[in-house]
């Protein structure tokens, strides 16, 4: 599959086959991932995989405001990949100084780069994967022992086999996306 194949085929998978994702098949999609680039190569985007089927059922317990699709998601799903960013560096000097006007969000910005990375290196493997907006920073922190001093949760994203694609939704024209100045 080429890059253009990779990005036109991923879709929001949301219903996933009870196949294991091996921890070899992690690994691999996580060092494709750490290619994503990220503010002044600060690398600051890591991934929890949680797997145990306890902690799934917590997060979706109560770590996920109470949205029933996304409980069923984070239950169903093979593995619920965890986007940790460490916070105060995206977008600041060594000195804690902002380098921009944006500040903070750089931060948001990587972990959103990083994120659609991920999803492109599952799906290069076959995997399905949805990016689940809806939870609680704090009580998955909480579950999962991630200290919200030093760490933001910047996603959710449920993974697993598939064996059917979701129908590519309509795409806006390109005419519509592009604003070219001579």
């Amino acid at each position: 599959m080429n890059a253009v194949e990779c990005i036109r085929g991923r879709r929001s998978v949301r219903e996933y086959t009870e196949q294991d994702i091996s921890s070899q098949t992690l690994r691999e999609v996580i060092e494709t991932s750490s290619f994503a680039p990220s503010w002044k190569n600060s690398q600051t985007v890591s991934y929890v995989a949680v797997k145990n089927p306890e902690l799934k059922n917590r997060i979706a317990q109560y770590g996920v405001m109470g949205f029933t699709p996304n409980m069923h998601r984070v239950t169903d799903c093979n593995v619920l990949m965890v986007v940790v960013t460490q916070k105060g560096v995206c977008g600041y000097n060594d000195d804690g100084t902002p380098t921009t006007s944006k500040g903070a969000h750089w931060e948001s910005f990587d972990a959103g780069i990083a994120t659609q990375t991920l999803c492109l290196a599952a799906h290069e493997k076959s995997i399905g994967s949805v990016i689940l907006g809806i939870y609680d920073e704090k009580a998955v922190a909480e579950i999962l022992g991630i200290d919200l001093n030093v760490f933001g949760i910047s996603a959710l994203v449920a993974m697993g086999y598939t064996d059917s694609e979701p129908r590519a939704p309509r795409r806006r024209s390109v005419d519509d996306l592009l604003t070219v100045i001579d």
